[in-house]
């Protein structure tokens, strides 16, 4: 009885309710676009930045739920340059026009307690600012010898 009263207290007042979800459940929902609203999102994509901003930003990606015309040109723009100076600095623009317009709310960051071996040369600990992984993968390197 108590928890049927609470609920229609906070449907009253509208204050959203958690709706816990099976994994496979919630990712073919949230690609489907089925979620409105804010949700609750912590993909743990695989990749590069070109392609989380691909799944999560540009116009028909599988997680984007709208666009920004500036930013999908761009995006366009770095998929097909060749020199990777300049991609980087593409898809850094894109990055910088992310945090500007506050597309994504982080919601907290989770504490991880990481640790590297003495045979690492570059960890990619810090690399990305606020992601706690070893990124980009492709720039962990060992020390020689």
């Amino acid at each position: 009885m108590q928890r049927g009263r609470q609920r229609r207290e906070w449907r009253d007042r509208q204050i959203p309710t958690l709706r816990p979800v099976e994994r496979a459940a919630f990712i073919k929902e949230y690609s489907e676009k089925k979620y409105k609203n804010i949700i609750q999102a912590g993909p743990g994509a695989f990749g590069n930045a070109a392609t989380r901003i691909e799944a999560h930003l540009v116009k028909g990606g599988v997680f984007s739920y709208g666009s920004y015309p500036d930013i999908d040109a761009l995006y366009q723009q770095q998929a097909a340059e060749l020199d990777g100076a300049r991609r980087e600095a593409i898809l850094f623009r894109i990055q910088q026009l992310m945090v500007e317009r506050t597309i994504f709310a982080p919601i907290w960051q989770l504490a991880f307690i990481n640790g590297v071996g003495p045979r690492v040369g570059e960890s990619g600990f810090g690399r990305i600012p606020l992601f706690p992984y070893t990124a980009p993968y492709e720039d962990i390197t060992l020390k020689g010898g």
